[in-house]
């Protein structure tokens, strides 16, 4: 049954079109926390709406409402607990792995899991890789899991409550010979593995780019890939991001080669998160 369907009568009819149509889901079937965006339209709905909700969804224990943009270095976003459990640590499962989380203490979209699943197809055996803005390690838990055959990924995150549940999560999925979890800002830890990388993954749409210099840097000195994110608005999504790419490529003398341009999610209205994959030589 579709949320408006089920308040049709519970909410004025002139209102019910402002009821959103999509909202994520984190969790799993024993328990999850919706994570819903309401118009001020719907100022004094927030709770029939949570209750429509967790009736749709019987896992569901805990409803937030987005109160807030996502803040500091953390990129954790506002949240208000609408309705449920203020406990809101969940296990969240997707294409076999597990992430314990708390969507108020750390970022992380379930939206994005075919996203993190068309770089883990793009990985080969042997790989040394670096993973920038790990969070809770969905790309190195996925990619470790799936791609057995790799060597090591270095995951480095700055958030201390994302570290703590990199730790847990990687213990959960049993991926300890191959992630090294690193606790800090990518300017300082990254140093330690310049010119040991295949490949480095930069999962970050607002930001990445400040951390290009990292990136080269830590590939090996034959080169390797850049999984680069960024954003773009609706009518020229990628000119600026390759403008920044090239930029480095000359920075370091290096040659680019442009593998792949992908919209990957929106990140605002007219706005996407993008995805640019080069090769560096």
């Amino acid at each position: 049954m579709m949320l408006r369907e089920l308040l049709k009568d519970k909410i004025p009819s002139n209102l019910l079109q402002y009821v959103p149509r999509s909202f994520d889901v984190i969790g799993s079937r024993e328990k999850a926390v919706a994570i819903i965006e309401i118009p001020s339209e719907l100022s004094g709905y927030e709770k029939i709406i949570a209750e429509g909700i967790m009736i749709i969804h019987r896992n569901v224990k805990s409803v937030l409402k987005k109160v807030g943009e996502r803040k500091t270095e953390y990129r954790v976003r506002e949240y208000e607990l609408i309705l449920g459990d203020p406990n809101t640590e969940v296990i969240h499962i997707e294409y076999g792995c597990k992430y314990l989380l708390d969507p108020m203490k750390v970022y992380f979209s379930p939206r994005e899991s075919t996203e993190r699943m068309r770089i883990v197809k793009k990985i080969y055996e042997n790989e040394f890789i670096m993973l920038m803005f790990a969070g809770i390690c969905p790309y190195g838990i996925m990619i470790a899991k799936h791609k057995p055959d790799i060597k090591k990924i270095v995951a480095i995150e700055i958030n201390p409550y994302a570290y703590n549940y990199m730790i847990k999560n990687i213990v959960l999925n049993k991926v300890q010979d191959k992630i090294i979890p690193v606790l800090g800002d990518v300017r300082n830890k990254a140093e330690k593995w310049y010119g040991m990388c295949d490949r480095v993954i930069m999962p970050l749409p607002k930001g990445a780019y400040l951390f290009l210099d990292e990136a080269f840097q830590c590939l090996k000195e034959e080169g390797g890939i850049i999984h680069f994110y960024h954003w773009g608005h609706e009518e020229d999504l990628f000119s600026n991001a390759i403008k920044i790419i090239e930029k480095y490529g000359k920075k370091y003398g290096r040659r680019i080669e442009i593998l792949e341009k992908r919209k990957v999610l929106p990140y605002a209205p007219r706005v996407y998160k993008i995805r640019v994959d080069f090769k560096v030589f």
